[in-house]
């Protein structure tokens, strides 16, 4: 006779199971021990013989549901009840697998991990926790059924990173470039309402943080907007203030000179670009996405996007304003001015803004007095970029996934409206140290690393393919990224170079200083840190001539990753000074943080390789608190300007709330952990200050793990 498994397949029936379970049940207690060995039997054969009379394979569960009745009618309640309770063990022990624990430990905020997962998420609150708990399953069923096991193992001991598994399950992809303009002036539907073209500056501006909100709920990685695409609304309003001047000019029977009129209309437009800022500010701050934490989003400002000289003076006068409301900051439950995370701002270095005497030179320095206070913008020069983007400039994806040129039908360069399809990111120090240190073998070995990293990069693709536009119609119907049919899937857009997939690296520091025993910035070594690259770019253009996906060479912002690959190295190959002996890798190409160098030396150094990271990487230098010195600061992006693409400068922002304290909370060690002190008072209570750093290319405020607390804490100052 055969059986029903729980999972469907078929067993012989075996008796002497049913006499083993029983017996455990009444052996249990011996002070109530109620059957005998040959009751026991009849019940067990009793069994059998309903079983056999089924004319069928009866279930796992009618079994257990007979032994059951036959027990309790041979009056051994006592011995029913115990085999009842052992059952129902049974059956928590088969459901509660790694994934119910995980999720449980996230409810009970016990989660170490969690915690410390996502530098801008609170881990406490419920939202998050929902998230997480959806990410939980995700990555269990990403694991069991959707990647091959090859590329789940190779995660797993941090030969590679699958980039967020939590979301795989799911057809969703990682960041974008958001058309803003394209939604502005011809409409968009966010949650089946029409919004049309707005009618002033602040309505414009009210849309762009509920599209901003949107988008980040329908994706898991950052976006970009840029405020070109907010500043025709300027003259919008500026007309529509105007006629209401002279409206209320009439009904007064006044008889104005047009000076005074246009001083009246530019003080109330000007209100109108404070309060629509402050709502992009605010707005972006306080929203709560669905994914538990506050829209990703970049701010992109560049004078020269602007379509006329009008345009350009109105766009100059919001990012006056934008910056001026960023160094003021935002308050914190105290009432206290903080920095906050988002939204992060790229500041574009031009011709007339870089040097003294130059027409919008007052942002730049305004730009640099808000860096040196609330550590943004960051920095793009116009003149590098056009050098290495086909002569065209335009922002990054969230901190720093870039786009490579591409045309239209019409033959125009387009940027709004694509994307990046996903990460999968190759651990350097890994190829170099399985190596042995044999340069043949590194070669051999980095190119099957390479292939895995490809067979992990089209899951990522064919899990997009196929996705229909009513997955997330803010994205593909609706404008944001294109214009779809209901029903009509995106594979389009998925070749031929519109959006990109990127092969992210981490570690070229530490895999450098295995393989020739020097830093990378040593002359003799930094050709074959420059050769490891352009090996990377050529794996990425035969993968694009092979498929026309947009492939591309990423500089990782590894966060929590830098510690697990850190922890799986020190695991597989022991304790290596200067490559293993740490709790973190390097970022991408970075110098290591503990190695002295200056801050013009280290961009001009980190530029090369910048150049080769066509998928995006950034840059920084960090510096003491330049709040007195901010001809220094001035002097840094006049040399960005000139050397390299995309930079950043990192100080401290920080408040305790529990003495007031507002320099900088000092990382001390407790019993072999990392914790946050503040140096006036002792406070380790994270929940009562507020800790601003550069993270990865963002600024975090939520803590980090122990890995990123101890790549800050070594972090050299470079000025």
């Amino acid at each position: 006779m055969k059986i029903i498994k729980r999972n469907s397949s078929e067993a012989v029936f075996d008796i002497t199971k049913i006499i083993a379970a029983i017996t455990k049940a009444n052996n249990a207690d011996p002070q109530t021990r109620e059957l005998t060995a040959e009751q026991i039997r009849t019940i067990a054969a009793d069994v059998e013989k309903t079983c056999l009379e089924m004319g069928r394979a009866p279930s796992v569960e009618e079994i257990q549901d007979l032994v059951e009745n036959g027990i309790m009618a041979q009056g051994a309640f006592e011995v029913a009840k115990r085999y009842i309770r052992y059952r129902y063990t049974r059956s928590l022990a088969r459901r509660a697998n790694t994934t119910d624990n995980q999720i449980l430990s996230l409810i009970e905020c016990n989660n170490e991990e969690a915690k410390q997962e996502n530098a801008n998420k609170n881990p406490t609150v419920n939202s998050v926790q929902r998230d997480y708990m959806a990410g939980e399953v995700s990555k269990d069923i990403t694991r069991r059924v959707l990647l091959p096991q090859e590329i789940v193992e190779a995660h797993e001991q941090g030969i590679i990173h699958f980039h967020d598994t939590d979301y795989f399950a799911q057809h969703m992809h990682n960041c974008d470039l958001v058309n803003l303009e394209d939604m502005l002036q011809n409409g968009t539907v966010i949650t089946g309402t029409l919004i049309e073209k707005p009618l002033s500056f602040s309505t414009a501006c009210n849309i762009a943080t509920q599209i901003v909100a949107q988008v980040a709920s329908n994706q898991y990685g950052g976006q970009s907007i840029s405020l070109a695409h907010l500043a025709p609304f300027v003259q919008v309003s500026r007309e529509k203030i105007r006629a209401d001047v002279l409206l209320e000019i009439a009904e007064l029977g006044g008889v104005p000179t047009e000076e005074s009129i246009s001083r009246i209309v530019e003080r109330r437009l000007r209100k109108e670009i404070e309060r629509g800022v402050q709502t992009i500010q605010y707005q972006v701050v306080t929203l709560m996405t669905t994914n538990g934490q506050a829209p990703f989003i970049t701010v992109f400002m560049y004078l020269n996007e602007a379509k006329n000289e009008q345009e350009k003076r109105d766009l100059a006068l919001i990012i006056e304003e934008v910056l001026l409301q960023r160094h003021q900051g935002v308050k914190n439950e105290k009432g206290v001015w903080v920095t906050p995370a988002f939204p992060k701002l790229i500041y574009v270095l031009q011709e007339d803004n870089i040097q003294p005497g130059g027409e919008y030179y007052y942002l730049t320095e305004l730009a640099a007095k808000c860096t040196a206070k609330r550590m943004v913008p960051d920095y793009i020069s116009e003149k590098k970029m056009m050098e290495l983007k086909e002569g065209n400039c335009f922002p990054v994806m969230g901190c720093r996934s870039a786009l490579s040129p591409w045309k239209n039908e019409k033959g125009e360069y387009q940027f709004y409206g694509r994307f990046n399809q996903g990460v999968v990111t190759l651990n350097l120090v890994d190829v170099a140290l399985s190596s042995g240190g044999d340069m043949d073998k590194f070669w051999k070995i980095f190119d099957e690393r390479l292939e895995l990293c490809y067979k992990g990069l089209m899951c990522r693709h064919n899990r997009l393919k196929g996705t229909l536009s009513d997955a997330a119609p803010i994205l593909w119907q609706y404008g944001a990224i294109a214009r779809l049919k209901k029903g009509e899937p995106i594979d389009p857009l998925l070749y031929g170079g519109y959006s990109t997939i990127s092969l992210g690296y981490a570690g070229l520091c530490e895999c450098v200083r295995y393989m020739t025993g020097k830093s990378h910035t040593d002359p003799s070594a930094t050709p074959f840190a420059l050769a490891v690259m352009k090996y990377m770019n050529a794996a990425c253009d035969r993968w694009k001539a092979e498929t026309t996906i947009g492939f591309g060479i990423y500089g990782t912002p590894l966060e929590s990753t830098t510690y697990k690959f850190a922890k799986c190295l020190q695991k597989r190959f022991g304790i290596i000074k200067g490559v293993t002996d740490k709790a973190y890798i390097t970022n991408s190409y970075h110098v290591h943080v503990t190695e002295p160098i200056d801050a013009f030396e280290k961009l001009a150094f980190e530029a090369q390789f910048q150049n080769l990271s066509t998928g995006g990487a950034i840059s920084y230098v960090e510096v003491p608190n330049m709040q007195q010195n901010l001809e220094a600061v001035l002097q840094i992006i006049r040399y960005i300007y000139d050397n390299i693409m995309y930079a950043e400068l990192n100080t401290k922002s920080d408040y305790c709330q529990a003495c007031g304290y507002d320099g900088e909370i000092q990382i001390v060690e407790d019993d072999g952990k990392l914790v946050w002190e503040c140096p006036n008072c002792g406070n380790r209570d994270q929940d009562t200050m507020n800790v601003a750093r550069r993270t990865c290319g963002y600024i975090g405020t939520q803590y980090w793990n122990q890995g990123r607390t101890a790549e800050i804490k070594e972090r050299v100052l470079h000025l």
